[in-house]
């Protein structure tokens, strides 16, 4: 989900995975990678500390999207892990001065990755005005503030456009505020109701973005520096539930929905053997 407003200009073409697709991607790596990192929220309560951070930093001012809701902290109501799944939840409540709250985990500092396979198993939140995200950040951001140090949204649904997911790339030579933006789209019919697997596989030459085993957006390393390409330093992940905002809110928010969450069942992240 990045920090400006994805909506303008968004041009793409898709792919359809029908209702009854069956995932097989978590079986067919390559003997090259190995598990460096995963969370199977095998546990109870919040989220494990050792390896998700909550984010708040950008409450204050919408996160650059005028986003509705307010990210709690260390709050069961908004991400809790439960009988293996970790739920993130907004709701409709006062809270802070907003009229909604949800929760963004991050990985930062606690796993970082250059070049790899992620994985995260989830179920997507249905209702107008929520706005999804799997997607990843520079943990240092070397080559300055957004968009010079690059964004990778892994997954993107707005709710007025249910069975959309996008994927996306954001750098200082492409992204939306210059209309170069590098994006595609694939259509899940059931990704409100059912599981599917959100991958990525990043190496120096490219990465390319999956639902379950259906490759449908490549990013190509043209080989002409951190302006095009600024992904050859760590990143981490984020996993939020946004209400509202520039683009999830596009069409309004529906407050007969809530509550509405994000369930997620495992994130894996595998990388190359040595």
């Amino acid at each position: 989900m990045h920090l400006i407003n994805l909506f303008f200009a968004v041009l793409f073409t898709g792919n359809i995975i029908p209702s009854d697709h069956t995932s097989n991607a978590a079986f067919q790596l390559a003997p090259k990678y190995q598990l460096v990192w995963s969370d199977e929220f095998d546990y109870s309560g919040l989220p494990d500390s050792t390896k998700w951070s909550f984010d708040q930093k950008g409450n204050g001012y919408g996160w650059g999207n005028n986003e509705a809701q307010f990210y709690t902290r260390n709050r069961l109501q908004n991400a809790g892990v439960k009988d293996g799944f970790l739920t993130i939840t907004a709701l409709k409540e006062a809270f802070e001065g907003k009229k909604y709250t949800s929760a963004r985990l991050v990985t930062a500092h606690k796993g970082d990755w250059l070049y790899g396979r992620l994985e995260i198993r989830a179920k997507l939140p249905d209702g107008r005005g929520m706005w999804p995200a799997i997607w990843m950040l520079p943990t240092e951001g070397k080559y300055g503030g957004w968009p010079a140090s690059g964004e990778i949204d892994i997954m993107e649904n707005v709710g007025y456009d249910p069975f959309v997911i996008v994927a996306s790339a954001h750098t200082k030579s492409y992204n939306h505020v210059q209309g170069t933006q590098k994006n595609n789209k694939i259509t899940v019919a059931d990704c409100h109701t059912n599981f599917h697997v959100y991958a990525l596989e990043w190496e120096a030459a490219e990465y390319r973005v999956f639902v379950d085993d259906q490759l449908y957006f490549t990013f190509k390393n043209e080989g002409t520096g951190s302006k095009a390409w600024p992904f050859d330093q760590k990143f981490h992940l984020l996993l939020n539930l946004a209400v509202g905002g520039n683009w999830g809110g596009k069409e309004g928010i529906d407050d007969a929905i809530f509550p509405r969450s994000m369930v997620v069942d495992y994130v894996r992240v595998y990388q190359q053997k040595d």
